[in-house]
């Protein structure tokens, strides 16, 4: 209550900074965290936890098989294939690690910093493996070595141009069920991965069926061109700490 013939205005003005400043000390939530149920996001995270759990086990199986077969047959795609399977494979690694940090209640800035770290060594290991395959396919060419056929890796390309667009729809519901950019980045990466075995399928048919032995190393020299993709993305998230899509264009905006 303020007295009649007292100015009002320094007081009015005091209660604006104190509402003011109570504002800012208030904590600021996420529209999709605030309409979300506890419950909900944690069975979400749970979701997100299989479906990486699975994607490692299927990486695993997949460098194993394909860099076997790859070097026994002297198929540079089959390499490419598989050394980009390990790199996946590392990255879907620490994308698990962070869920389950969250899931335990734990803090995330130690799993932020070693996502950062990852990042760096993801993006320089695609770019290297990149060059790697170009050298590799070169020499093919320009000596005419012809990679023997296998059906372990024409099988290996068709179970993976199955699995992995079936990951990716898995991946990016439940993406956007907890808001998590680095999930939607995986899921966009594992549709680049369908891609990949595609391209993978098509050298290794021409090579048995057609006895194009070049259409193997032009497959590999095809892969460059998505190991690229996902190295502009993982090198965008490691200068900015912020996760695109595997192929989006934002990532030259890094």
């Amino acid at each position: 209550m303020i007295a009649r013939g007292v100015d009002a205005r320094p007081y009015l003005l005091c209660t604006e900074r104190t509402v003011l400043l109570m504002a800012q000390q208030l904590p600021v939530f996420n529209s999709a965290s605030v309409a979300q149920p506890v419950s909900t996001r944690k069975s979400a995270i749970r979701l997100g936890i299989w479906i990486e759990t699975v994607t490692i086990l299927w990486m695993t199986i997949e460098a194993g098989i394909a860099l076997s077969v790859g070097f026994a047959t002297r198929s540079v795609s089959l390499q490419g294939f598989g050394m980009d399977s390990i790199v996946e494979l590392i990255a879907g690694g620490i994308l698990l690690w962070r869920l389950l940090v969250e899931q335990w209640g734990g803090s995330i800035e130690r799993v932020e910093q070693a996502e950062h770290r990852a990042a760096w060594v993801t993006a320089i290991s695609l770019f290297v493996l990149a060059v790697y395959i170009v050298g590799d396919s070169a020499l093919t060419l320009l000596t005419r070595t012809k990679p023997a056929t296998s059906w372990w890796g024409t099988g290996l390309a068709v179970a993976a141009a199955i699995i992995m667009p079936l990951l990716w729809q898995s991946k990016l519901r439940i993406a956007r069920r907890i808001g998590s950019a680095a999930l939607k980045a995986d899921a966009a990466c594992s549709v680049t991965c369908a891609y990949m075995s595609l391209t993978l399928l098509v050298g290794l048919l021409l090579n048995r069926f057609l006895g194009w032995w070049w259409a193997d190393p032009l497959a590999a020299l095809l892969l460059v061109y998505f190991l690229v993709q996902e190295g502009r993305e993982a090198l965008h998230e490691a200068r900015t700490g912020e996760a695109c899509s595997c192929g989006n264009d934002d990532c030259d905006n890094g």
